[in-house]
């Protein structure tokens, strides 16, 4: 055999492991995501200690709506929080209503006093009437929210500011969304 084919060969062979490869981590990630589990991400630059769990409704179909179930396990609720904050990338290009936010604390709802979404800064803020107790487990509830128009995997970051806190935000962890990608 001539070195040419063999190269080719080879090529070939590396091409469809590549593909293969690809296709099983993404049928991980769906039934990782379809379990309510965080999530399999290879090499996403979050620690997996720093990696949240969280599920879309309606799928995270592009341009579609959809409803954010963000979770914060009772493990990184260290102190109590009056404020929680989310952030999102500028890539993100989707819209939120900040009417439709709930905060749910080991399953009960809890009163929110004020939610605003700062789309030029990319932040949505959560201002609880009462603060959430430490060591209970959090889900930030996004209701009808428009999924962007594109494919692909956005970075949003939980950040908490606990009663008495001068104002710097504490950082808790990293939701790492894809849209269209089941």
């Amino acid at each position: 055999m001539s070195r040419q084919k063999f190269a080719l060969r080879l090529l070939s062979v590396f091409a469809v492991s590549s593909c293969l490869a690809t296709g099983f981590a993404t049928g991980f990630a769906a039934i990782a995501q379809a379990q309510g589990l965080p999530g399999f991400t290879i090499f996403s630059g979050v620690d997996r200690e720093n990696q949240l769990s969280w599920r879309m409704d309606f799928d995270g179909r592009p341009g579609g709506r959809d409803r954010y179930r963000l979770r914060i396990p009772s493990k990184k609720m260290e102190f109590a929080v009056e404020q929680f904050s989310i952030t999102y990338p500028d890539t993100y290009r989707g819209e939120f209503d900040p009417d439709s936010v709930e905060v749910k604390v080991d399953g009960d709802e809890v009163v929110i006093d004020e939610v605003t979404w700062d789309p030029e800064n990319r932040v949505i803020e959560i201002y609880p009437q009462q603060p959430v107790p430490a060591d209970t487990r959090v889900e930030l509830v996004l209701s009808r929210v428009q999924n962007p128009n594109r494919i692909g995997t956005h970075y949003f970051n939980a950040l908490v500011r606990s009663p008495g806190d001068l104002p710097m935000m504490r950082y808790v962890g990293t939701w790492i969304l894809s849209i269209g990608t089941r």
